[in-house]
């Protein structure tokens, strides 16, 4: 386990580059936790900037799935980035109604906010990532 603390937005492009880290090898399904406001959305949206994706990243609280794209250096070409907003599921079958384990066991980028639901069906790999306020305007980030 990893601790971020104080973790405010001129930190993020730092944080990120701290969870990359743990990405090595292929590991590339990344789940995230934490109250309402925590800044899981803040968070992801950093992320993918990082990645290289250039379009606009929102929460996909009401499609559930949102898809974006950005340059593999390493293929050469176009790949996408999935984020998903678990919140409004509540049971793992509407999950699986829209093929969740295609994306969970596919080789692209998965983004996870409220993964509650999908607990028993997330792979063995997958990195957890927990946000705690800390303040108004920090956050604590643990690396699970």
């Amino acid at each position: 386990m990893e601790v971020l603390e104080n973790i405010g937005i001129d930190q993020l492009p730092q944080a990120v580059e701290r969870i990359l880290a743990h990405t090595v090898g292929g590991r590339n399904k990344l789940v995230f936790s934490g109250e309402l406001g925590a800044g899981k959305t803040t968070f992801i949206q950093a992320l993918c900037r990082k990645l290289g994706v250039e379009e606009a990243v929102n929460s996909p609280t009401f499609s559930i799935i949102n898809e974006y794209s950005y340059f593999d250096g390493a293929l050469g070409s176009e790949r996408p980035v999935y984020h998903m907003d678990l919140y409004r599921l509540r049971h793992i079958e509407e999950a699986l109604e829209i093929g969740i384990e295609e994306y969970l066991y596919g080789p692209d980028w998965c983004l996870i906010e409220w993964p509650e639901v999908i607990e028993s069906i997330l792979p063995d790999e997958v990195l957890r990532i927990k946000f705690e306020l800390a303040t108004n305007s920090t956050r604590k980030i643990l690396i699970l």
